[in-house]
């Protein structure tokens, strides 16, 4: 009895004294929070783990070193060092998310101009996605060797790791390769968190990028769910692959009696007295004079495609207004010509004759900085001049 009592009061103070180390160092963290965001968060993430590690080794030490032989030694001794090692295992997990909220931190993705921020992301949240698998499985590595009798199936195990590898390779081919896909998009910077996306016909923003899954923001609130191996092996679009800034179009179908210039120089008024216009683009052409109808473009630039959808919406909105208050005769019809034969021809309407060229706010790869740097993208290199003799 008194052996036992002494193993039990050591158990018990090597326990107290643990909690009162990891207390003690929780509260050095916690007051040292006030002034460091990193210790306030290793404070409160890496306190659990810290607690449960210190604690399991503290008596398992004192169980080894006081209690002496007892029945079931060995089983208790065993299951301590198993909840050593996933103590352990959550302590380094712990530390891990740690150093991803403190380089989160530094590299704010909430800031206009946010492309290499948002890749960093991308590319910490898919290794730290990774470490903590990799964590996992060795954690059960190692747990599953403490136990001898695993321990001697080793040699028998690696003489058919072959077929083990070939086998679990066929049955898992789906999901290795979505590992890999979400590898491959994180460091080819094909796609990143918070890029504007059109995919499967829906347009919305990279939301969640794992290992297995992308999820994709659709601009009504809907989340599209896609493997990540869709995007390394189907096209889509990326809005965002250099940059925010987007050019949109809102096409008008008009009469062929429509006088162009009035609105053009509608359309230059209402970039100008919105918001949404980033400067660039304000162009409204004749893209097409078919069927009976003229169709005017209005291409127009913003700094980011939620803008755009706006300015588009707005641009459209108010050339239909103008349309119908200054040139109700530029309304569509259809026309039939019932003309008897040998009577006079129609006359054609006033026509004012263009000056020249037209304006560069009716040009789009000519006039204008950013129209000849535009087109200048789209000129193939020139031919020397070879004279003929």
């Amino acid at each position: 009895m008194p052996h036992v009592l002494t193993a039990v009061l050591v158990v018990a103070a090597s326990t107290g004294a643990a909690i009162v180390l990891v207390e003690f160092v929780h509260w050095m963290l916690a007051r040292m929070g006030r002034r460091s965001e990193l210790s306030a968060d290793l404070a409160r993430t890496a306190h659990h783990p810290f607690l449960a590690t210190v604690t399991v080794f503290a008596i398992q030490q004192a169980i080894r070193a006081a209690a002496g032989e007892f029945p079931g030694r060995g089983p208790v001794l065993h299951l301590l060092v198993i909840l050593f090692i996933a103590g352990f295992a959550w302590l380094v997990a712990a530390l891990v998310l740690v150093l991803e909220d403190a380089a989160l931190a530094r590299w704010r993705t909430d800031v206009p101009d946010n492309l290499k921020r948002r890749r960093f992301k991308t590319q910490l949240v898919i290794l730290r996605r990774l470490t903590v698998a990799t964590i996992v499985v060795l954690t059960l590595g190692v747990v599953l060797m403490t136990f001898p009798g695993i321990r001697a199936l080793g040699a028998s195990v690696l003489a058919s790791a072959g077929l083990v590898s070939v086998v679990a390779a066929l049955a898992a081919q789906s999901t290795l390769g979505n590992v890999f896909a979400g590898l491959q998009l994180a460091f080819s910077d094909a796609v990143r968190v918070d890029d504007v996306v059109v995919v499967e016909g829906e347009w919305g923003r990279i939301e969640e990028l794992t290992l297995t899954y992308v999820a994709v923001q659709i601009w009504d609130d809907r989340r599209l769910l896609l493997p990540t191996s869709h995007f390394t092996t189907k096209p889509f679009q990326n809005w965002t692959r250099t940059g925010s800034a987007v050019l949109g179009t809102a096409e008008l179908d008009v009469d062929w009696a429509t006088d162009i210039e009035p609105l053009r120089a509608e359309l230059r008024a209402v970039c100008e007295g919105s918001q949404l216009w980033d400067g660039r683009v304000c162009v409204l052409q004749v893209t097409d004079a078919v069927g009976g109808l003229v169709r005017l473009r209005a291409l127009v630039s913003a700094a980011d495609a939620g803008a755009l959808f706006d300015l588009r919406c707005l641009v459209r909105e108010r050339l239909v207004t103008y349309v119908w208050q200054h040139q109700r005769a530029s309304i569509p019809r259809f026309r039939a010509d019932l003309q008897q034969p040998g009577s006079a021809p129609l006359r054609p309407a006033p026509h004012s004759e263009p000056d020249g060229d037209a304006p560069s706010d009716g040009r789009v790869f000519s006039g204008g900085n950013d129209g000849e740097s535009r087109g200048s993208q789209f000129t193939g290199p020139e031919e020397p001049l070879v004279t003929q003799r």
